[in-house]
């Protein structure tokens, strides 16, 4: 008998990867490697300049936890780095703790994580409702815009404040500043990465317009901010290893923020991951991820690198350029330390109109706006959540915008389930009208399914719904959800069910729901699900479901194949 040394579930995917490795994918990887390490430069310079730190901080860290997430972590095609969702909480740490404060609560931040993956807990971020998500990300995105209006417009201004309502005055005040030369291209950066994206998903925009706009600047001598003209260049060579001063008076009250660090770090890597398993037919392990994206969060700061996180943009760029496992995210680590080995003195060329650019792009991106429309058709209880996580991150703090949105989660989980609690009597009529619903005298046919979801479909328990389509190809042609027994839905619960249905629908299979309670149906019909679905394939009964069944399976089959066995 063969022993196993290793408990599989603990092994990262690039030793998982090795089994088959071979020189095809080895090719697709590179390629995919040095184009996502191209198109991070830009994005790792321009979120450590947001943050208040040096480019160069910036590249440090997308080198060590780029290598770091990618040889330990549980996906396959994640690419790790620093991420706009830290900017805000970054720059917060340093104007209160300085660059050290910043260290050690990025080192916390990491242990956090690290106990968090080797407590099972990295499938606790399921328990965030998708309203707060979507706060959070909204409202992180308004203030990375903000912060960017200065080198955008290339104002003379000396500082932007931390606090957004001083900074917005302080923006309009000095807008008479503004400069011609800076706004042009920052508005000719946005056009380029809008060109290349409808041009090629393939076509990286933003090393486009980072070439084009540094070589503008370069021939016609423009006036505008340079790297160079700011931070004085980026330093070749490796980055040093420096043990960072670890001040114990500073740890009370760098724990709030190193918690919120961690958090957004274990949301933000964990949706990518998603992300990246959907793109690339994948399935991460949530618990190795986050212990990899610990370990390098510990690291990084000796290195003079920010916090790190999965980069859902950087991901998905690696996935379409071919990438099959995390050798593609090692050599993009191995990238970007070529460029700071042998290429560090063209970076300082590259003008902060055009990494302002390039980082308005990520923040409307980010931020999610198409959800908006959806989330407000939702019930009055979603549209509050959302409303005070956004004005949270952006008015007052991420760390209290955090902290609030784990109360209301809590808050809102407790009066869902509490309101699906109910007594009636048994009637005759309540028996008779439960007769269509019951499936005992129910013949299914071969060319359906049915799946009952049972409990409240809440947040905290939509990954469940993941063994509707975990073995598609062997399913019918046509799949029933039975939701007589589903007291209770939210808004994580119907992004899930809209998951589902898409991805039924691309493959060719009529999804039918049926049964669903007076809470479920009102929101399913309130929202775009219902046409996402078809209204005739939301039924009152499992009895017209099988009937619908038959119908969506007729107009499934090619014309002049019999329909019967």
């Amino acid at each position: 008998m063969e022993l196993k040394l290793v408990d599989e579930r603990w092994l990262p995917k690039s030793v998982l990867c090795l089994r088959d490795y071979s020189l095809n994918k080895f090719l697709r990887d590179l390629v995919a490697g040095i184009t996502v390490g191209l198109v991070a430069l830009p994005l790792a310079m321009a979120f450590a300049i947001a943050s208040g730190l040096t480019p160069q901080a910036g590249i440090y860290c997308a080198v060590v936890t780029g290598f770091l997430i990618s040889a330990l972590g549980g996906s396959s095609t994640q690419i790790g780095g620093p991420t706009g969702a830290f900017v805000v909480v970054i720059s917060g740490i340093v104007a209160a703790h300085g660059v050290d404060g910043l260290f050690m609560c990025t080192v916390m931040a990491g242990i956090i994580l690290v106990i968090m993956g080797l407590t099972g807990m990295g499938a606790a971020v399921k328990y965030i409702p998708r309203p707060i998500v979507i706060g959070f990300t909204n409202g992180i995105a308004i203030l990375i815009a903000s912060t960017q209006v200065k080198d955008f417009f290339g104002l003379k201004l000396e500082k932007v404040p931390g606090v957004f309502f001083a900074r917005i005055e302080a923006l309009v005040l000095n807008f008479h500043t503004f400069s011609l030369e800076a706004t042009a291209l920052a508005v000719g950066t946005i056009v380029i990465i809008v060109v290349c994206r409808a041009v090629s998903n393939r076509v990286p925009g933003a090393i486009v317009a980072l070439v084009l706009g540094t070589l503008t600047v370069w021939i016609f001598k423009l006036p505008v901010a340079t790297i160079g003209s700011r931070f004085n260049g980026i330093p070749s060579g490796m980055p040093h290893l420096h043990i960072p001063l670890f001040r114990f008076d500073l740890i009370h009250g760098l724990l709030g923020p190193a918690m919120t660090v961690a958090m957004l770090g274990a949301i933000e890597s964990l949706m990518s991951a998603v992300v990246s398993d959907r793109m690339s037919n994948d399935r991460h392990n949530p618990n190795v991820e986050l212990v990899a994206q610990g370990i390098a969060n510990v690291v990084s700061p000796m290195f003079g690198g920010l916090p790190a996180t999965g980069a859902i943009a950087r991901t998905a760029t690696n996935i379409r350029a071919g990438a099959k496992t995390p050798v593609a995210g090692i050599i993009h680590a191995l990238t970007l330390l070529a460029i700071l080995l042998f290429a560090s003195k063209l970076v300082s060329f590259v003008p902060m109109a055009v990494l302002a650019g390039i980082l308005m792009v990520v923040s409307y991106n980010m931020g999610e706006w198409s959800e908006i429309p959806s989330l407000l058709r939702l019930t009055k209880t979603d549209v509050s959540v959302w409303l005070v996580t956004f004005a949270l991150t952006v008015f007052a703090d991420l760390t209290v915008a955090v902290q609030a949105g784990m109360i209301l989660a809590a808050l809102l989980f407790i009066s869902r389930v509490a309101a699906t609690t109910t007594v009636s009597q048994v009637t005759d009529d309540y028996v008779e009208d439960g007769r269509v619903h019951i499936l005992q005298d129910k013949d299914i046919p071969y060319y359906a399914t049915i799946f009952r979801i049972h409990g409240p479909f809440l947040f905290g328990a939509t990954d469940k719904i993941d063994v509707v389509t975990e073995h598609i190809h062997k399913l019918p042609p046509v799949v029933i959800l039975r939701l007589r027994n589903m007291t209770a839905l939210d808004a994580t619960g119907l992004f899930a069910l809209e998951e589902v249905a898409r991805t039924l629908k691309a493959s060719g299979r009529a999804l039918i729901l049926c049964g669903a309670r007076e809470q479920p149906l009102q929101l399913i019909q309130q929202t775009e699900f219902e046409e996402l679905v078809g209204p005739e394939n939301i039924c009152d009964n499992v009895q017209d479901a099988l009937r619908r069944a038959e119908e969506a399976f007729e107009r499934l089959q090619p014309a002049g194949k019999p329909t019967a066995r």
